[in-house]
């Protein structure tokens, strides 16, 4: 069986059907057709605003498509949550040019999930496979990506990281970088040859809960206190919902929206969705979406954004227009734990960043970046430089996990 590989400056090009083979039954809502198509066709991830798509897609020797990967060509490192400004910086004063750049990851989104994406396929299937890649006119796909393991869907995942390095140095741009990945991937990414990067989330986990009471009988007598003290401050005189579905109105959009666009003034000043993206994802997704929303006397003042996955809840977004001691906790973090109790998720993502999350059971946990670099006068600064910091990242999340964990010790 032999591969060929094509490239797409929309996700619109492969469409729904043949992206969603392969995406679905990963369970991830953000590596779906509609959630990256929301980001195309609604404005926030358009080569006007820094994101133009060079998605990927893998024939099989009868043109079906047997793989994915969401792709950008980047004029800027904005929106994507592992921090590379500092090497951008040196390379450019260096003389070295490293925008634009390759990568692999989803729009605004720092949450682990595949970037490579397999279709499954029946047992009979798997006969005869063999044979190197190559992309739409028949040359081979080379690169430092051989390493990755054998198999059918290895093997896909390899053509695709091997077509993503070729794109690399057929537009000659800078360099690769994959984003949020699967910890299996990033593994196989590092063994290619790219270079890995750690770093921290926080993350609640469901200890088999069955209630919220449940959860916080696992916390210290204080962090009960706590948290319970910060419920109910938050909750007073206050109406606070978990819609889904059709529950979701434009109004709430709407509201939200504004929650959305005061919080990106205030805090990092440019919004990166657009209205639009929020109409869309309203409209095709929202049975993955639990939106948290806070009332007063029927007027909403705040909200807290979050996709449903087959075993988690994403917080994403929140915003407000009343400050209320404790509100964000409790829409952000305390509403998503009970959510997931009541659904039976595995766990909550709730976003970049936050040591404070620890003290409300969200506890650091690995999260990933792979990266090629094509020039070795900036690689090889870049490989030290992450030998450096990989330490220092595992030992500041072994001190955070033992001093700051508000879990009774067992």
């Amino acid at each position: 069986m032999s591969f060929t590989l094509q490239v797409h400056d929309g996700i619109a090009d492969i469409g729904r059907d043949a992206w969603d083979a392969c995406a679905a039954p990963t369970g991830d809502p953000f590596v779906c057709y509609d959630f990256l198509h929301a980001c195309e066709a609604s404005g926030s991830a358009v080569p006007s605003q820094g994101w133009a798509a060079r998605h990927l897609s893998l024939h099989d020797e009868d043109g079906a498509v047997i793989g994915v990967m969401p792709l950008y060509l980047k004029g800027h490192s904005q929106g994507e949550y592992v921090f590379d400004h500092s090497w951008a910086d040196a390379y450019q004063r260096a003389g070295g040019r490293y925008y634009p750049k390759l990568l692999g990851a989803v729009p605004f989104t720092p949450a682990t999930g595949p970037r490579f994406l397999v279709k499954p396929v029946t047992p009979e299937s798997l006969q005869g496979l063999s044979g190197a890649a190559q992309d739409a006119n028949g040359g081979a796909l080379g690169g430092p990506g051989s390493a990755l393991r054998s198999g059918r869907d290895d093997a896909i995942r390899e053509a695709l990281l091997q077509g993503a390095l070729t794109l690399v140095e057929r537009l000659g741009v800078s360099s690769l970088h994959v984003n949020f990945p699967t910890e299996p991937e990033w593994r196989a990414m590092t063994e290619a040859g790219l270079l890995p990067r750690r770093d921290i989330q926080f993350i609640w986990r469901n200890d088999g809960y069955q209630t919220f009471d449940d959860f916080l009988a696992a916390l210290s007598s204080n962090r009960r206190k706590t948290i319970r003290r910060e419920r109910r401050e938050a909750q007073a005189g206050l109406d606070i919902r978990v819609l889904t579905g059709a529950e979701i109105t434009e109004a709430h959009w709407d509201a939200f929206f504004d929650f959305y666009m005061d919080t990106g003034d205030r805090k990092w000043g440019r919004p990166y969705l657009t209205r639009d993206f929020f109409a869309r994802v309203g409209a095709t997704m929202a049975d993955r979406i639990a939106l948290v929303m806070a009332f007063r006397d029927e007027t909403p003042i705040a909200g807290a954004l979050n996709f449903i996955g087959r075993d988690a809840l994403y917080g994403r977004q929140w915003g407000a227009l009343e400050e209320v001691p404790f509100l964000h906790f409790e829409l952000c973090y305390y509403q998503a734990i009970d959510f997931a109790i009541a659904r039976g998720l595995s766990r909550v993502e709730a976003g970049a960043q936050g040591e404070h999350k620890i003290a409300r059971g969200y506890l650091p946990s690995p999260v990933y970046s792979a990266h090629w670099i094509a020039d070795p006068a900036l690689r090889d600064p870049v490989a030290r430089y992450l030998d450096n910091e990989r330490p220092a990242v595992e030992a500041e999340m072994a001190a955070m996990t033992t001093d700051l964990s508000p879990y009774r010790a067992r």
